[in-house]
């Protein structure tokens, strides 16, 4: 739906450019013209000169055997023996022209004629030895249409210069000052608006890029803000009770449930450092890698300590980042368990051509659909007391980036008919590269389950 419009803009824009470029031509056929009518005028008035002086010397040399009316018949000269009563044209036209050419006979004859202009004509006085003869000629008009090949050109060049700078203007130059101003504005620490994808086709591409790069310095800006802001709350309880219970210990000796609360509190802070860790470096650094992903399914449940857990996988193989994706699902089944309610069921199924849509559901009345949004962004969580316990509402945060990383998302539903009512989370995503199978001709299966246990090895470290 996006390309049409953008080709039916495209077009609208070329046909814009198609009227404007030939107004401008219009325009500058209309100057040119204006500016080279003088010459014009005099060039057809010289040539004009030129007739009438041939046309007067044989007439004169004619007229001194044979008479005017031989003559005329004979030649095809317009003579009479006086000029027409009258005006030259409208409002006097034809005395400049009448001026010009007694000049222009002047200086081509050997001595001057008198030249007037009447009834619409210009009449040219011969030498006749016998009775005043008058020649008789149309005064030059201008030439309007079709246009002069010089005035054409040049027309022709004008208007294409003025076009070109038009479309440089409007599809280059504009669109580059306006990604400069916001270049200066996002190296001053500030987050520009984003600009709108028009001009050239490599304008418009760099456009888009730049809009991109500028949504995610403002992303990654605001998940530091909003990390910095929650890492010293969320590391303040732990470190506050072992704080304390390391006063304590100094006057007595700890008992056993005092130690096993000081290793919780150690495995918190190591929970929420790495769930900070994990969050800011992102999955860019990790390179896919083909796994099966109904193997890896198998063993994260076996390690959740969900009961009674029901597993419904189908065997399904991707090339995915592993330890992202284990760390993602171990999210979503520990969201489970600390939230949810028994019984619970992990489901794995394709989604489109290339993808796969992997289900944590449990018994639980679950939350809002409504508020899914707000809980997906950084340091929200189901219930703000926990926080401090290892629990620095990040999970599914991390869970929604690792999906994203895959060309999907992160949803929820509520189960209903057929199936037992429940709440389910869902990460959908797609294969990173060619279909796995056509690069794991090697054994039957395709794969060994060592990456998959080695996945979950280093993510539960």
């Amino acid at each position: 739906m996006v390309r049409p419009v953008a080709d039916q803009g495209r077009w609208l824009r070329l046909l814009a450019y198609g009227a404007t470029g030939l107004a401008l031509w219009l325009l500058s056929l209309l100057v040119v013209q204006s500016l080279l009518a003088r010459r014009i005028a005099g060039a057809q008035l010289a040539q004009l000169a030129s007739e009438v002086a041939f046309s007067l010397r044989l007439g004169e040399l004619v007229l001194e055997r044979y008479p005017m009316e031989t003559v005329a018949e004979l030649s095809g000269l317009d003579l009479h023996r006086q000029p027409a009563a009258g005006p030259g044209g409208r409002d006097g036209a034809g005395e400049a022209e009448a001026t010009a050419l007694r000049r222009e006979l002047c200086t081509t004859l050997s001595h001057c004629r008198q030249v007037r202009a009447a009834d619409g004509r210009l009449w040219v006085e011969l030498a006749s030895p016998i009775d005043p003869v008058w020649l008789s000629t149309a005064i030059p008009q201008p030439q309007r249409w079709p246009p002069d090949p010089l005035s054409l050109g040049l027309s022709l060049v004008a208007a294409g210069l003025a076009l070109s700078t038009l479309v440089l203007t409007l599809e280059v130059r504009r669109p580059l000052r306006l990604l400069e101003r916001s270049l200066m504005q996002l190296g001053s620490g500030l987050d520009p608006q984003p600009l709108p994808a028009r001009g050239a086709a490599a304008v418009r591409r760099i456009t888009t890029g730049f809009n991109t790069l500028a949504a995610q310095l403002a992303q990654a800006r605001q998940d530091q803000a909003t990390m910095l802001a929650g890492i010293g709350h969320d590391l303040n309880s732990p470190l506050t009770r072992l704080r304390l219970r390391l006063h304590l210990a100094e006057t007595r000796a700890m008992s056993t449930e005092e130690q096993q609360r000081a290793l919780a509190d150690l495995d918190s802070l190591e929970r929420i450092t790495g769930q900070f860790i994990s969050f800011a470096r992102g999955q860019g650094d990790e390179a896919p890698a083909p796994l099966d992903l109904q193997a890896l399914l198998a063993e994260l449940a076996g390690q959740s300590g969900l009961e009674p857990l029901t597993l419904e996988l189908e065997p399904l193989q991707a090339l995915v980042q592993i330890t992202a994706v284990a760390r993602a699902l171990t999210n979503l089944l520990d969201n489970a368990r600390s939230h949810g309610c028994p019984p619970y069921r992990l489901q794995l199924s394709a989604w489109g051509e290339d993808g796969f849509a992997i289900s944590v559901i449990d018994s639980g009345a679950g939350v809002d659909p409504e508020q899914w949004s707000k809980l997906l962004q950084p340091f929200q969580r189901l219930d703000q007391a926990r926080g401090g316990n290892g629990h620095c509402g990040l999970g599914l945060a991390i869970a929604e980036q690792v999906a994203r990383a895959h060309g999907g998302g992160l949803l929820c539903r509520r189960c209903t008919a057929p199936e037992p009512p429940g709440f389910a989370v869902v990460l959908q995503g797609r294969s990173l590269g060619p279909s796995p199978a056509d690069t794991s001709s090697h054994n039957s299966t395709g794969f060994s389950r060592m990456p998959v246990r080695s996945a979950v090895q280093d993510w539960s470290r």
